[in-house]
């Protein structure tokens, strides 16, 4: 199966070791992903503000009109990414003044976009185009005995609701978690927003929520947490320093984005899984299972 890749900027930067586990795991899995050329950024969550709402569509629209000569469905893996490429993507195919609008705004670059393509979240392919059982087939080192929260967060299912999953009840991230034979925890907050980009200005917003969202999954028994979110990672994870001392806690989850998971059970090399990217070292917790440095 062959997708257009959009890996968006984050996943080029602090992100990038999620990128790298997302390749590698398709590549495992038989799938082929082409990197849009050219691509630019979305516009992510606050250029809106800055540029105005149809300025920052007509930036995610360059992306599609340039895949859309491939015609193949675009795979985006950043929740971000997923909510402005999607959005824009539907409003092509509903709102025809704005597709109209929109085009005339990329004529100047010399480019058009039809309103052909599906954007596709990264999560929605695993489950619905591979399928779980080819992924456990896939699984060389189970991950019996692991107890993980898969953390979806507000975006990735809110911004294009029911397109893939239940956006207040999601549960394709705690099916793949299961594929690697791990034990997904119950986890009441896992659609809870961790304070996203508040991090900068209030972050006190960004410390409360996260502690909420890692006291939840420890109570619950996980001793891990999985995302597909780069900034709920950077804020559970980069943050926790900061939780610990402001809040007087000790929470010690080391949290993973699930590709990075899925490289440990399929055996991927070291480098793939790029574990020792991560704030809070998961090693203790996946040493039962022989993983190491």
């Amino acid at each position: 199966m062959r997708y257009s890749i959009y890996p968006g900027c984050t996943m080029e930067g602090p992100a990038l070791f999620f990128l790298k586990a997302t390749e590698a795991v398709a590549e495992a899995l038989g799938m082929h992903l082409d990197e849009i050329p050219d691509w630019n950024c979305c516009g992510a969550s606050e250029v809106s503000g800055v540029v105005g709402e149809f300025t920052q569509q007509v930036m995610t629209a360059r992306n599609l009109a340039i895949a859309e000569a491939k015609g193949q469905d675009v795979l985006v893996a950043c929740s971000s990414c997923y909510m402005n490429m999607g959005l824009t993507n539907k409003h092509f195919k509903d709102d025809p003044h704005f597709a109209q609008m929109a085009n005339e705004a990329l004529a100047a670059g010399g480019l058009k976009y039809n309103g052909t393509l599906k954007v596709r979240q990264i999560v929605d392919i695993l489950v619905n185009d591979i399928g779980l059982d080819k992924i456990k087939a896939r699984v060389k080192k189970p991950l019996t005995g692991l107890k993980v929260a898969g953390y979806v967060g507000c975006q990735t299912v809110r911004a294009l609701p029911w397109e893939y999953d239940d956006p207040e009840r999601p549960v394709l991230l705690d099916q793949l978690i299961e594929a690697l034979g791990a034990t997904a925890v119950p986890f009441p907050m896992k659609a809870r927003c961790c304070g996203s980009s508040h991090a900068i200005a209030q972050t006190e917003i960004v410390l409360e929520h996260s502690k909420e969202i890692l006291e939840s999954a420890a109570s619950n028994g996980a001793s891990m947490l999985v995302t597909n979110c780069p900034m709920c990672q950077m804020n559970l994870d980069a943050f926790r320093g900061m939780i610990n001392q402001v809040h007087k806690t000790n929470l010690t989850l080391p949290i993973l984005f699930f590709t990075q998971l899925m490289a440990i059970a399929f055996d991927l090399p070291p480098a793939v899984a790029g574990l020792k990217h991560c704030v809070v070292s998961p090693y203790e917790v996946l040493a039962p299972l022989g993983v190491g440095k």
